[in-house]
């Protein structure tokens, strides 16, 4: 027991493992994920439904989105930003490793008639021959990558793009790193059940990374059958550490916001948004 419990709270070196795609396509957290989704009135696996509104309005009057602007949503989740695009007329791409979000958003974009493009893929993997006027990433998708999967999406990015075109997303900032505390916690079947139906103990160590601006929550999931172990990093910017990462792959941030909605920036913002444009 004491050696398991000394595993369980080892630090491990920032972006070490990698097991994103096992929370998002697991077969019961994929199910917690999309009601997360779903919940209009919460900021969880996406933000609520006011914001969402509020943001796809100054997408559309930012970047002059109308009939044939073509627009790649990576990690569309079940598609809350791709359809309410698609009804303004956008040529709209949804790319998630969620088979059941890109079920949810196909069935919807079914249902109101809309013609959105939808790829169940590890965006990290994702190619097409199609160029795009606008590319987003919300609700902090970037800062989740390590430094290597960084590069290599802003070099996917640059590439889709057309000659003018632009990136936007958001990110955690160093303000949001500093609120941060390292807790280590244990609780029977945590967070409500999320990790499992069947009954189980969970441990949580949060971790931080000082020099290299990253926090780790990493879950320590222990069933009766099995245990696993869940690594959720979260790399945090300045404007200027961000702006370094795109320069190096051929972008010029143009305009930086607190919020995907246009909110003016601010220094103590958790999160800032950024619009980027290829060079």
């Amino acid at each position: 027991m004491f050696n398991e419990l000394k595993e369980i709270n080892a630090r491990p070196e920032p972006f070490q493992f990698y097991t994103a795609e096992e929370l998002w396509t697991d077969e019961h957290t994929s199910q917690k994920m999309l009601e997360y989704h779903l919940n209009a009135s919460v900021d969880l696996s996406s933000r609520n439904k006011d914001f969402i509104d509020r943001s796809v309005k100054w997408m559309v009057s930012h970047f002059g989105i109308g009939r044939h602007t073509a627009i790649a949503d990576f990690g569309c989740g079940p598609g809350l930003y791709t359809t309410r695009l698609a009804e303004r007329r956008a040529d709209v791409t949804g790319v998630d490793f969620s088979k059941r979000s890109i079920r949810y958003a196909k069935e919807t974009a079914a249902r109101k008639a809309l013609e959105i493009a939808y790829v169940c893929r590890n965006y990290l993997e994702f190619e097409t021959e199609k160029r795009f006027d606008l590319i987003s990433m919300i609700m902090c998708d970037f800062c989740a990558l390590s430094p290597i999967q960084r590069k290599k999406m802003l070099g996917k990015f640059h590439r889709l793009l057309k000659a003018d075109g632009s990136v936007l997303l958001d990110v955690y900032s160093w303000s949001a790193f500093d609120q941060r505390e390292e807790v280590a916690a244990y609780e029977h079947r945590q967070l409500d059940g999320f990790w499992s139906k069947q009954d189980y103990y969970g441990f949580l160590n949060t971790f931080k990374y000082d020099d290299a601006k990253v926090t780790l929550d990493k879950y320590t999931i222990i069933e009766k059958e099995r245990t696993r172990t869940v690594y959720n990093w979260l790399q945090h910017f300045s404007p200027e550490t961000l702006s370094q990462e795109f320069e190096e792959e051929g972008f010029k941030i143009e305009a930086l916001y607190s919020d995907v909605a246009g909110k003016a920036f601010h220094s103590k913002s958790p999160e800032f948004a950024v619009v980027a444009r290829k060079l």
